[in-house]
């Protein structure tokens, strides 16, 4: 079985990190953890046009790596062959589409949990995914005290 877990290293993604490590059985499973570098935008007023921002860029990319080097020997501990991969682009896309290439059997991904207005003005990255994926996906929640 092919396990793509796709993290943004919120508190949303160490769940879905733990229910993996926790919950899954890791024999003949290969898990690849996924990092999407978002693309910070500017208006360059001189060429009057919108690109990317590069400092920032490489400081994501940076965070991504020193995130994925914490994740890979937790997986890999609990048993799982892992690898690791860095996309660049909307996490929505990237992620439907790294799982398609990579050909997944089930996506795993945390859930932030909006409603209301920030869902309609941000979006749901695990709405889409689970909407737009060719594979199983499983939306985990962080568990709610009280």
């Amino acid at each position: 079985m092919k396990i793509l877990l796709a993290t943004d290293g919120s508190k949303f993604s160490e769940s879905a990190t733990r229910m993996v490590i926790q919950q899954m059985r890791s024999d003949r499973a290969e898990l690849c953890v996924l990092y999407v570098v978002e693309p910070w935008l500017v208006f360059d007023y001189e060429l009057g046009e919108i690109r990317p921002l590069k400092a920032s860029r490489e400081e994501e990319l940076k965070r991504g790596k020193g995130l994925l080097e914490r994740i890979k020997p937790l997986v890999a501990e609990a048993g799982f062959r892992v690898t690791t991969a860095i996309e660049q682009g909307d996490p929505r896309f990237a992620i439907v589409e790294y799982a398609a290439q990579w050909k997944a059997d089930l996506l795993i991904l945390g859930s932030h949990g909006r409603k209301g207005l920030a869902r309609l003005l941000i979006g749901s990255v695990a709405e889409y995914v689970a909407r737009h994926a060719n594979c199983s996906v499983l939306i985990v929640r962080v568990p709610s005290v009280g």
